[in-house]
């Protein structure tokens, strides 16, 4: 990854300029800039969630599937039942 420069001094100063009590703009301006930082690989891309949303639905399917047929299992074992 390529170094990001963000200066937060700056920014901590347009933010209270910009209405924000000091301490929130310093809060602010901090993680802003440890975002700035961050390692790309934390995170998540759009192919990323694609690929997590479709696990997912697989999972829902699968599991929607498997308690059908325990449904339908149960109720053919229940005629079968002297009541």
């Amino acid at each position: 990854m390529t170094g990001t420069t963000f200066d937060s001094l700056t920014a901590a100063r347009d933010l209270e300029a910009a209405g924000f009590e000091r301490r929130q703009a310093e809060a602010l301006a901090k993680a802003m800039r440890d975002v700035a930082g961050a390692d790309r690989e934390e995170f998540a891309t759009k192919a990323d969630l694609t690929t997590a949303v479709a696990v997912l639905r697989a999972d829902l399917y699968r599991a929607l599937w498997i308690q059908g047929g325990a449904i339908v299992a149960i109720l053919t074992a229940l005629r079968f039942l002297p009541i």
